[in-house]
């Protein structure tokens, strides 16, 4: 997880008022401008130091609030407080990374959860359509046209055209429009992908409805693809390389 953190110090300088002495000039009187008191909250910031320590803290916080939601602050400002003491932490770093890594995907599935369920939802209805077939993995498909020639392995290349939307009919990519095909390793690209071509012969085009866990998943290919986004892809298979 990573987080800018920006400081903006604030340099002043003093300004010096030159009297030009007049003969036998009179008294006048200055007044001083008011000066504010200092928060009292401020009272011990009395160095840079002390205030970048301050800033870098606010930062962190506001980050981490409006990321991390339901975080519990006690438990983790004890581990920070213990960290920068030097004091072994209670788990270990590949507990620690798969701890994080969870709890990540939690919020993001959280997030995405009205495009989850909207997605499921229609996957649940499309099934039933006619002409609709449903893998064991949950890949969907339609048959608009059957090849002749032969089926790509794991381990070929495929040449394909295609055009790629959202459920809305959102367009995020487009082959066609580019004017020239796409070649992509059968085993390089999203798992719906990687499945889809395997069951297509050359010359076929195939209308795939794609689950999110076979697509972009929760993180989704921003700023196109939201989180949990089902795709649906027309792809035809140009050809084959072996």
């Amino acid at each position: 997880m990573k987080y800018l953190f920006t400081i903006g110090l604030l340099a002043t300088g003093s300004l010096s008022l030159l009297a030009q002495s007049k003969a036998k000039p009179k008294p006048t009187t200055v007044k001083k401008p008011a000066v504010a008191p200092a928060p009292a909250a401020a009272s011990s910031l009395k160095t840079l130091t002390d205030s970048a320590s301050y800033a870098i803290g606010v930062n962190i916080a506001q980050s981490m609030k409006k990321d991390l939601g339901d975080i519990n602050t006690n438990i983790m400002m004890g581990a920070m407080k213990a960290t920068f003491e030097g004091k072994k932490p209670l788990l270990d770093d590949d507990i620690l990374m798969n701890v994080i890594m969870a709890y990540s995907e939690k919020a993001k599935e959280a997030e995405a959860k009205i495009t989850i369920d909207a997605g499921r939802a229609f996957l649940a209805r499309n099934k039933t359509q006619p002409g609709v077939t449903t893998t064991a993995s949950g890949l969907q498909y339609i048959v608009l046209k059957e090849g002749t020639g032969e089926k790509p392995g794991p381990t070929d290349t495929a040449i394909c055209n295609y055009r790629g939307s959202l459920l809305d009919s959102t367009e995020f990519d487009n082959s066609y429009d580019r004017g020239e095909p796409l070649t992509i390793p059968v085993s390089g690209v999203i798992k719906g992908w990687t499945e889809g071509l395997q069951l297509m012969s050359k010359g076929a085009k195939y209308k795939f409805f794609i689950p999110y866990e076979l697509g972009y998943g929760l993180r989704g290919a921003p700023p196109t693809i939201p989180g949990g986004s089902v795709l649906v892809f027309e792809l035809e298979l140009v050809d084959v390389k072996k």
